[in-house]
């Protein structure tokens, strides 16, 4: 996938800058409100170019609608730009559409940097430190809350390798299927990542907003369990299949060589 950015100079980052000063944030501050690292805020203000995915950050930290002399409308995304892209998912886009794909393809890149940001500020940190520790983490709001503490560099380090076998079984045309809740979770924060991306970048060209709903992730799981455990006010006990301490386990979808007819509810039913 092509990462489209908007294309800075030496007049936006002094804008940056001045508006910054402005404001009477530092870079530290600033680049937590943007959703950044301090060091790619500092590129930013050097006139490097700004990823179009995190521009929508940068305008909210500086309290701008837009980036000065940036008014026009995106143009929008093609199909096309994903197709050779290394999480291009054959068969998310034949049981669910092109739109499932693109939003495998782009959420995985956007997810990636995520793990990285987070594994690199967890690294100067002592052993057993959590996100929630980090100064500015930008996987704290997405992840669980009842599991804050449990999110540590090991555990970043899975995601990252979950996600990782994830992309190669989309790129080798193999089912992408969910057979632990780390990977049902992992394909979720996909779409959540995708999706702010695709709205920021005018969606995919021919295809309505409403089209590129969640519904795919849903019927790729064939339940919302993620939803319902994960996401809601509900506590799990250790013995519960969706908490921390079972999401590696493979639960999920074990029979499915038996062929695709095979209903995840079936195995799902005993949670």
């Amino acid at each position: 996938m092509p990462r489209r950015a908007i294309q800075n100079n030496a007049d936006l980052a002094r804008r940056i800058r001045q508006r910054r000063g402005e404001l009477g944030m530092t870079i530290e501050e600033a680049a937590a409100r943007a959703g950044v690292g301090m060091k790619t805020w500092s590129r930013y203000e050097a006139g490097e170019p700004i990823r179009e995915d995190k521009g929508k950050g940068v305008c909210r930290a500086l309290n701008w609608n837009g980036f000065p002399d940036q008014g026009e409308a995106a143009e929008g995304l093609s199909v096309e730009e994903f197709r050779d892209h290394k999480a291009w998912s054959a068969y998310l886009e034949e049981r669910f559409g092109p739109l499932a794909a693109v939003s495998f393809a782009a959420g995985s890149d956007i997810l990636g940097d995520h793990i990285e940001e987070d594994m690199e500020g967890l690294s100067s940190m002592p052993a057993g430190s959590h996100i929630g520790q980090l100064p500015m983490s930008w996987l704290e709001g997405d992840l669980p809350e009842q599991f804050l503490t449990r999110y540590d560099y090991e555990f970043l380090y899975r995601m990252k390798c979950t996600l990782g076998s994830l992309v190669m079984r989309a790129r080798l045309g193999w089912p992408l299927i969910a057979h632990s809740v780390l990977e049902e979770l992992i394909i979720y924060l996909c779409y959540v990542e995708a999706e702010s991306f695709l709205e920021l970048s005018g969606g995919i060209e021919g295809y309505k907003g409403d089209e590129a709903s969640e519904a795919w992730v849903f019927g790729l799981f064939d339940d919302m369990g993620i939803i319902s455990y994960l996401y809601s006010d509900m506590y799990l006990d250790s013995g519960h299949s969706y908490h921390f301490s079972h999401w590696s386990d493979q639960q999920f979808y074990m029979d499915w060589e038996a062929g695709p007819e095979t209903s995840a509810a079936d195995e799902k039913e005993d949670i």
